[in-house]
């Protein structure tokens, strides 16, 4: 028996797999149906027999012929009524033998109703009562045994995967989407994954599902993984806290387990291979915290029915503002940047997303007051969200000038445009490095915070009604345009090697959504002159971010991807900080947002020295623009920076 396996395995699956039976395509549908109805006819013409080596004695009304095509053709209707050929032959279901059976079923009810009827009429019987009945029991059987033994066939041969190379796995959870998702990797062809059994927190005795056995986590799950004879893990169900995760995934790549992330089977797309959706878990899904969430209801009376502005929106955070206030439904959106070819691609997506919104697109750069001004004067704007700007620091470190451009005189235009057209609420989206900081990208955000808070302040004190004026504060972005997961998965992809600048850097870091729900949260509770910041937990360190992010790729650090310290980049920090020793913080209604008070600033004072850095800015003076800046964030000290010596309170005088 042994020999015969092995003799049609090299015929059927040979080296150039001309004949593997693996390669068929589904059988259309007419195909299906032909069969089916050729079934029908053998087992007419097998029943035929039958009664005649029962009985001579037959009914004489109509041919044999007329019978056989009655018979056919009322069968050809019922599997046009319940669909029996629509479904693909090798993964036949139970659903599928219901089909069969009520076709058939159905059949013998109708021929049963016609003999009768020419009974009535006619006084003569078509077909033996007994007939039918052994009609009803071969068309069913053949029907069914055709499709089990296509299936058999089919799963005989998927046994022999020459050139597949499956990953031996197991499913953590046990829950219906656990299931849903081993049962569909099982029967997909070409697999990726061998499903091997169940890991599950509950406790469960001799418990088998899908014929695969189900151990109960409780100890070292590296050893269970072991136990079941499987090499990977594939995470289905969110019990598990962000903490138990992370420990679980820590486990498993210290012992070389592969780690891999499951979405809810409800999410998946139709035209995506199954074992597609099975991903590499994501550094996003570990972050060594619960994320973030914020109740959506009290942003409704903020965004629905309004006017919204989202400057920057081709951007990371810019574009995921303008999904999630789509989904508030506001009277006009109005999506602005200066990068076309995003801009173009978001304004797609909006439009295939959301078909009934009504939006508007602007090319425009932020630093253009008469264009900016236009739009505020025509359109009414009720909310603005402000994310456009320069934010990579080594560049900026290199232009001053056009961090000023952008972040300082573009935010300073819409300020000033936003109380002029009596604007509700202006969110400003800021960064970290603006507190104490030690490049020129952060201290243009600083200065733009200053501006806009000492703008509300001085509107406030003198009675005007004013734009409210709030300033979201968040560290790095998961996955944004310029940050450093982008790079490392780029560098990963590549073979390495993966560059850090320091061996001690850390940052804080947030999901995008996570920072967007902040910027959306800020305008719905802000009163004016805030800043609101995230409790993010611990910082990260990002040497250990990038070995985990090798590990979870499946190479070992400094082994199949090296990992190289290249010092740190002009103007960059070892740690960064939410709030500086001046500002004090507020609780809010919730636990994880905080309202820093900044000590508020003479706006006349402020103006006057943005305007003379902006002013320096338009005669590409950086020498000149750093130390105006300096001159207006007495913290702003450079580091690793040919702008370190403006530091010299002699020479910062001289300038």
């Amino acid at each position: 028996m042994g020999k015969l396996n092995k003799a049609l395995k090299n015929i059927l699956t040979g080296p150039d797999n001309a004949l593997d039976i693996r390669n068929i395509k589904y059988l259309p549908r007419w195909a299906v149906l032909l069969i089916d109805l050729g079934l029908v006819t053998v087992s007419v013409m097998v029943t035929i027999l039958i009664l005649l080596d029962l009985s001579p004695v037959q009914y004489s009304l109509l041919s044999y012929f007329d019978k056989t095509a009655i018979v056919v053709g009322t069968n050809l209707f019922y599997f046009y009524v319940f669909k029996t050929y629509a479904g693909i032959i090798r993964y036949s279901s139970n659903i599928d033998a219901i089909k069969l059976l009520l076709a058939t079923f159905s059949t013998f009810l109708t021929l049963l109703f016609i003999n009768y009827l020419s009974l009535f009429f006619l006084g003569e019987k078509i077909f033996l009562i007994g007939g039918l009945l052994i009609n009803l029991w071969i068309s069913f059987s053949l029907l069914f045994l055709f499709r089990l033994g296509v299936k058999q066939v089919y799963e005989y041969f998927k046994y022999f995967q020459k050139n597949e190379s499956l990953i031996h796995a197991v499913i953590l959870g046990v829950d219906e989407n656990a299931i849903s998702i081993a049962g569909a990797l099982d029967i997909e062809h070409p697999k990726r994954f061998k499903i091997e059994g169940f890991l599950t927190q509950n406790s469960h005795r001799s418990l088998r599902i899908l014929d695969k056995p189900v151990l109960q986590h409780k100890g070292k799950i590296h050893k269970e993984v072991k136990a079941l004879g499987a090499e990977a893990i594939i995470f289905s169900e969110n019990t598990f806290s962000s903490e138990e995760k992370f420990k679980l995934v820590d486990e498993c790549l210290e012992h070389n387990i592969a780690v891999y992330n499951a979405p809810l089977v409800s999410s998946w797309e139709e035209n995506q291979p199954i074992a597609q959706k099975i991903k590499t878990l994501e550094i996003e899904d570990l972050l060594e915290r619960e994320p973030i969430k914020l109740d959506p209801e009290n942003k409704i009376a903020q965004l629905t029915g309004k006017t919204i502005l989202v400057t920057g929106a081709a951007g990371s955070i810019g574009s995921e503002i303008v999904r999630q206030v789509a989904e508030y439904k506001p009277k006009r959106l109005i999506i602005l940047d200066q990068a076309e070819t995003p801009l173009h691609n978001l304004q797609l997506e909006v439009e295939a997303k959301f078909p009934d919104q009504d939006f508007k697109v602007i090319v425009c750069d932020v630093s253009n007051i008469r264009r900016l001004e236009l739009m505020f004067k025509y359109q009414n704007i009720d909310v603005v969200y402000h994310a456009a700007a320069y934010k990579h620091v080594p560049l900026m470190e290199s232009n001053p000038h056009e961090a000023i451009f952008v972040n300082i005189h573009g935010t300073k235009n819409l300020a000033d445009l936003a109380v002029k057209y009596s604007v509700g609420h202006f969110v400003m989206v800021s960064t970290d490095k603006a507190v104490n900081p030690s490049n020129v990208m952060g201290a243009s955000k600083r200065a733009a915070e200053m501006y806009v808070q000492s703008l509300y302040h001085h509107n406030t004190n003198n009675g005007i009604k004013s734009t409210k004026f709030i300033t979201t504060r968040f560290g790095n972005v998961l996955g944004s345009n310029g940050s450093v997961v982008p790079l490392f998965k780029k560098q990963i992809e590549n073979g390495g090697p993966v560059t850090i600048t320091h061996p001690d850097i850390i940052r804080y870091f947030m999901t995008i959504p996570e920072a967007c729900q902040l910027v959306l949260e800020a305008g719905a509770m802000g009163k004016g002159g805030e800043i609101f910041v995230f409790d993010m937990g611990e910082p990260v360190k990002i040497m250990d971010l990038a070995i985990k992010m090798i590990k979870l790729a499946g190479y070992q650090p400094n082994k199949n991807i090296k990992v190289r310290i290249t010092g740190l980049r002009p103007g960059e920090k070892l740690y960064e900080e939410l709030l500086n020793d001046e500002c004090k913080t507020l609780p809010t209604h919730h636990k994880k947002i905080m309202i820093g008070q900044d000590v508020v600033r003479d706006y006349d004072l402020i103006n006057n020295k943005v305007e003379r850095i902006i002013n320096s800015a338009y005669k590409f003076r950086n020498d000149k623009v750093v130390a105006k800046l300096k001159d207006l964030i007495p913290e702003f000290k450079s580091n690793n920076s040919s702008y370190e010596r403006l530091d010299n309170p002699v020479q910062l005088q001289q300038k």
